[in-house]
């Protein structure tokens, strides 16, 4: 792919960078994201502005050399091991983000992965918990959602998988310090829950995208403040690393189809 400057930025790359920006401060921890979009984030993290953040290669090592997505035979140069049976410690610990899907979100962040429709019979059967609740309780969580609807960013979500700040109002102060859910981005805009309420509102839409349109497309009263900027487009030293390091098959665009 060519990283001329005159081809503009693509909605995939607009989303690993503001995935991206959801590490940017975090210094000596375990980032881990989960899928394509998110792997890409945090290892483009890595590669510019968090060079202290350790990563495994999705498997069961950590790698200090930037590796491209879904590429199993790769070279690693390999700093450590770490089994999963180990992130629990880190888990604990809360030197850890990690990067979850949702296949439901409310406005105050409480996240369904398990199932749609009524658990005890539900119409679709999805994921499960898959250790959100841990997550949420102990350390930092972040959101991506590749498509932003109505049924994705609902008013109530049917299964509670990761619990959002209301929830987590009602638990014990020591929960409370470590509950932080990041950031929310989906192919629409970026979000946050950086308010007195703790609810969430509109940080930025991305290119092409106007503020009707997300509010329109989602299931709640979003928060939006009177001036929501545009994210922030990729450098050409990050557009070099999407297209040519750490996607060149260009994987990261099945997810916006």
């Amino acid at each position: 792919m060519s990283t001329d400057a005159t081809i503009d930025p693509t909605i995939d790359e607009v989303c690993a960078v503001a995935m991206a920006e959801a590490f940017r401060g975090d210094g000596e921890i375990l980032c881990n994201p989960i899928g394509t979009t998110p792997i890409i984030g945090g290892r483009l993290a890595r590669a510019t502005f968090e060079p202290d953040m350790v990563m495994t290669d999705a498997i069961s090592v950590l790698a200090s050399n930037v590796l491209p997505v879904g590429d199993d035979d790769a070279p690693r140069l390999v700093e450590a091991w770490m089994p999963y049976r180990d992130v629990f410690d880190i888990v604990w610990s809360g030197r850890r983000h990690v990067v979850m899907g949702a296949s439901q979100i409310d406005a105050h962040g409480n996240q369904n992965l398990a199932a749609i429709g009524d658990w005890r019979q539900p119409k679709a059967q999805l994921l499960g918990l898959r250790g959100a609740p841990g997550n949420l309780v102990n350390h930092t969580t972040s959101y991506w959602v590749p498509n932003h609807s109505t049924r994705s960013f609902v008013p109530s979500v049917d299964v509670v998988s990761g619990p959002g700040y209301d929830r987590v109002a009602e638990l014990s102060a020591f929960v409370r310090h470590n509950h932080e859910i990041r950031r929310v981005v989906s192919n629409l805009g970026v979000f946050d829950f950086r308010n007195d309420e703790h609810r969430m509102q509109l940080v930025s839409v991305h290119p092409g995208v106007t503020v009707g349109e997300v509010v329109e497309a989602t299931g709640f009263e979003l928060l939006v403040p009177d001036d929501v900027p545009e994210s922030r487009l990729p450098t050409d030293e990050e557009l070099h690393l999407i297209r040519e390091v750490l996607d060149p098959r260009g994987l990261r665009k099945a997810e916006f189809r």
